[in-house]
């Protein structure tokens, strides 16, 4: 008899980097064929809330679209309609409050896992309860896996990174490149390109990106370099950039951007057709678009924060350029008390810019090439699917569920 799993999160069908996940490690479950999988998908808007299967799984896998990541009412059905063996959940723990207060009546039938996105110190000492109320964690990155095993030692932790689809993004074939370059740049295919693919949002720095790229053009010339931005240029969360390049005179060729929603296929063009991919952020828990331009063999300048830093930089070698944060502010919220936040220095992106502009053509290449191998070893897809099989699969049978239910005690006791 298959196994059910109920998973919690961002839509998996969504193009968000925990919805993309998420869609990653349900298929390399279904794909063994131990499980069926019932989805709550949440975190965007939707046009109606019928529940959905894929045309590939059919009922074995079927997806409820949900307001938010769902309710206690709602979580607390599923668990007994469907007779649940697993609860796994995905992103922020800023949204599992709410379900982090019932813990106690999800364990006690079934393991709860939770796959943790945390970006940045010092110790989120807050979290302990949090943390405390799963059987499970597996992290991100490094520096959530610190996290979680400093501030909760006796909870089970397993470093699982992200990954992206190998077949997708990968080296394309020169001439397509070639091809590809002339098509979009006519009068001047030769021009040295910067790709940024992240969402228009504050700790993205999509607007100081603009104002140095416009630095960085004043000292090599507006015709020698283009930047291109696949991102939305009025999102709510983030600036107006078409008013920053019509003031910054950068309107003319310089930024190219790319609007529209697009297959992986086509963000693959973009990646190997540029010389370098940027990631500026101030904060960020993985950084999926550094993953993607390694696989495709294009250097990176990135924040050395988060999980960015393990990706440019192995310790040893670094594939593009790291930008050591120019000071650690230290900013927070009512419910986030305390997180650094890695600012940058201008002049340093500006000189990591100049950097990549002026390496040869044969050392980009080689530098692309060390990041390729470094992607296939430290995050290669594979590897990532049979991490979590064996993962979801040990926890099951390790812990049980309903009858078999074994390592949760329904009680307590505390000396008064």
């Amino acid at each position: 008899m298959k196994k059910t799993i109920l998973t919690m999160s961002d839509h998996p069908l969504s193009p968000s980097g925990v919805g993309t996940q998420t869609k990653y490690v349900l298929e390399a479950l279904l794909e063994t064929g131990e499980y069926k999988v019932i989805s709550l998908a949440g975190a965007i808007k939707h046009n109606n809330y019928n529940p959905t299967k894929t045309e590939r799984w059919g009922d074995d896998w079927v997806i409820f679209p949900v307001d938010g990541y769902g309710t206690q009412e709602l979580l607390r059905s599923a668990l007994v309609t469907e007779k649940v063996d697993l609860v796994w959940i995905m992103t922020d723990p800023r949204f599992w409050g709410w379900l982090w207060e019932i813990d106690d009546e999800i364990r006690s039938v079934c393991p709860l896992m939770y796959y943790h996105v945390w970006d940045n110190y010092p110790y989120p000492t807050y979290n302990r309860k949090h943390y405390l109320s799963n059987d499970v964690i597996a992290t991100i990155s490094k520096v959530t896996e610190d996290i979680v095993k400093t501030v909760a030692p006796e909870v089970e932790c397993h470093y699982i990174p992200h990954a992206v689809d190998e077949s997708i993004f990968k080296i394309l074939p020169e001439e397509d490149n070639e091809k590809n370059r002339k098509t979009l740049f006519k009068d001047n295919p030769d021009k040295f390109v910067f790709f940024w693919n992240s969402r228009n949002a504050r700790r993205k720095q999509s607007g100081s990106l603009l104002f140095w790229f416009k630095e960085f053009l004043d000292e090599v010339g507006h015709d020698k370099a283009t930047l291109i931005m696949h991102t939305d240029t009025k999102d709510p969360h983030g600036q107006d950039l078409d008013a920053i390049i019509n003031h910054l005179g950068i309107n003319k060729g310089q930024v190219l951007f790319s609007t529209s929603k697009i297959q992986n296929s086509e963000l693959a063009k973009y990646y190997n057709l540029a010389d370098c991919s940027l990631m500026i952020s101030d904060a960020e828990g993985f950084g999926l678009s550094a993953l993607e331009s390694l696989n495709c063999g294009t250097p990176i300048i990135a924040t050395m924060t988060g999980g960015l830093q393990e990706q440019v930089y192995d310790g040893e070698t670094y594939f593009g350029v790291g930008l050591e944060p120019a000071s650690k502010a230290i900013i927070g919220s009512q419910q986030i008390p305390w997180i650094y936040e890695d600012r940058l220095n201008g002049k340093d992106v500006v000189d990591a810019m100049l950097k990549m502009y002026n390496m040869s053509p044969e050392e980009r290449t080689k530098l692309g090439e060390l990041g390729k191998k470094h992607a296939e070893t430290n995050y290669g897809f594979s590897k990532f699917q049979k991490r979590w099989q064996e993962l979801i699969k040990n926890t099951i049978d390790s812990r049980g569920s309903w009858d078999d239910r074994k390592g949760y005690e329904r009680w307590t006791l505390t000396e008064i």
